[in-house]
């Protein structure tokens, strides 16, 4: 099921609210992130919820599924991946790329994000080191584990400790 750039950045914002968390996250706490009003959190959290996305509850808050993590997680990932690529191959400083990768991040392109991956794990890491680009990983990527000499896979496509799946 296709997702729009919306949609992944309410999934985004739900994950990043809800990773210390076992409760579910308030629709304010998403407005907020979202630069939203509430009613406007609320009409998405319940399309969220229609696609399999999202447990919502009104006044209990909303939690991913399984499918709904597995989503902000792949958006996360690819928004470092090209974090990574811009650092690493344009020459940007770390304090440019956010805003750059924001956008990148909503490609649909599975094999530009194969080939991309498969490019930063060959490469070595000149103006970063391995444990500085894992400590920028840290807390968005708890649910991946290094798996010793790459950094996120250990063959493009093949997820090493992701959780449920």
């Amino acid at each position: 099921m296709a997702t729009s750039l919306a949609e992944e950045n309410y999934l985004k914002i739900i994950y990043r609210l809800s990773e210390n968390t076992d409760q579910g996250v308030s629709t304010n706490a998403v407005a907020e992130l979202a630069q939203t009003k509430a009613a406007s959190v609320t009409d998405m959290l319940q399309k969220l919820a229609e696609k399999g996305w999202v447990i919502y509850q009104k006044y209990q808050g909303v939690r991913l599924t399984t499918s709904g993590q597995k989503i902000a997680l792949s958006i996360i990932r690819k928004h470092r991946l090209w974090e990574v690529f811009l650092v690493e191959k344009l020459g940007y400083n770390w304090d440019e790329v956010h805003e750059i990768a924001e956008q990148l991040e909503h490609i649909e392109s599975e094999s530009l994000i194969q080939k991309l991956d498969e490019l930063l794990m060959k490469g070595t890491y000149s103006s970063i080191s391995k444990d500085s680009f894992m400590k920028q990983l840290s807390g968005v990527f708890d649910s991946f584990k290094d798996s010793g000499d790459t950094v996120l896979y250990s063959e493009p496509g093949v997820c090493q400790g992701c959780q449920n799946g």
